[in-house]
């Protein structure tokens, strides 16, 4: 059975992006499921310095054993000030340490969410420019704009956004 990692862009106990992220995977037929959730990767603050005198973290090693494992990836980003938030993109950090391919030249769904109407737009032509360098071999993307107005009680009532994105799960499932 393929294997898909969910991530969700942010360590908010609410988080949006972790939520449109599994709620992805969920429409994916016969894979199992990983979702990974950033408050269980609690890593320290990324420096050459740290990296030096103490090595590459545990819980990051962890991680990047889970992705070695993966047969895809469903990555929801959260926009923090136009960019990755700083749990992402300490964690991208220090998996691009131990595995410059971070993403393992495997297939991904990449998506972007906010309260706002642009939902995430910016952040997510930062990682369409920069996930390729790291080995995403992205399928489809997708911002998802005005998350609580689009996305209530666990579903999607925007029937715009929904066919866009069952559509582009259709994509990936096609090249698992």
């Amino acid at each position: 059975m393929k294997k898909i990692i969910t991530i969700g862009g942010s360590n908010s106990k609410q988080s949006i992006s972790k939520q449109l992220a599994e709620y992805t995977g969920d429409l994916i037929n016969n894979v199992e499921l990983i979702n990974i959730d950033l408050s269980n990767y609690n890593l320290p603050l990324f420096s050459v310095d740290v990296e030096s005198e103490n090595g590459f973290p545990e819980k990051a090693n962890e991680l990047n054993e889970l992705l070695d494992k993966a047969d895809g990836f469903i990555v929801s980003l959260a926009e923090h000030n136009g960019a990755y938030s700083v749990a992402f993109k300490n964690m991208f950090d220090w998996l691009s340490r131990i595995e410059g391919k971070v993403w393992r030249n495997k297939p991904m769904l990449l998506l972007a969410t906010s309260p706002g109407a642009r939902g995430g737009m910016t952040v997510l032509e930062i990682a369409l420019g920069r996930f390729p360098y790291h080995g995403a071999e992205i399928v489809g993307h997708l911002s998802f704009p005005l998350f609580n107005e689009n996305f209530i009680n666990s579903e999607i009532v925007n029937l715009e956004l929904k066919t866009s994105l069952v559509g582009l799960v259709e994509d990936f499932e096609r090249v698992l």
